[in-house]
């Protein structure tokens, strides 16, 4: 399959993914005490993330970049300034790996504060910037 076309459909599906994932945090904010509310919002988190970098991984490779794990790919991302602030990528990454292994009431708690302030600003760039290259 032709990479260009391969990465426009990947944003198709991280676009839906990141309309949820704005609703969720939409809700959160309005009840941030709310267990099913904050449930929502870390599963919403797993999925954009996991459809962010694989979505990145086929932009990359359109532009003759071969990489295949989430860090080389979020690592080349950084480098070609697709995004910015690589730390805070890494971060997403380390959260989501504890969230789909792992479940505590204190790291639900430090991965909703990040989602809901880091992570929102980083996915709502990459999802605007990547929108206009459409």
């Amino acid at each position: 399959m032709n990479n260009e076309i391969r990465w426009k459909q990947r944003f198709q599906n991280f676009e839906k993914s990141y309309e949820v994932f704005q609703r969720r945090i939409n809700e959160y904010q309005g009840n941030n005490n709310v267990e099913a509310y904050q449930m929502a919002l870390i599963q919403s988190f797993e999925i954009t993330i996991e459809l962010s970098w694989k979505m990145l991984k086929d932009y990359l490779q359109n532009a003759g970049t071969k990489v295949n794990s989430p860090k080389q790919v979020i690592r080349q991302s950084f480098q070609f300034e697709i995004i910015s602030n690589g730390e805070k990528w890494m971060e997403a990454l380390e959260l989501r790996n504890l969230t789909t292994h792992t479940y505590d009431e204190e790291t639900a708690i430090k991965v909703l504060n990040f989602v809901s302030g880091d992570f929102y600003l980083i996915i709502r760039d990459l999802y605007f910037d990547l929108k206009k290259e459409l």
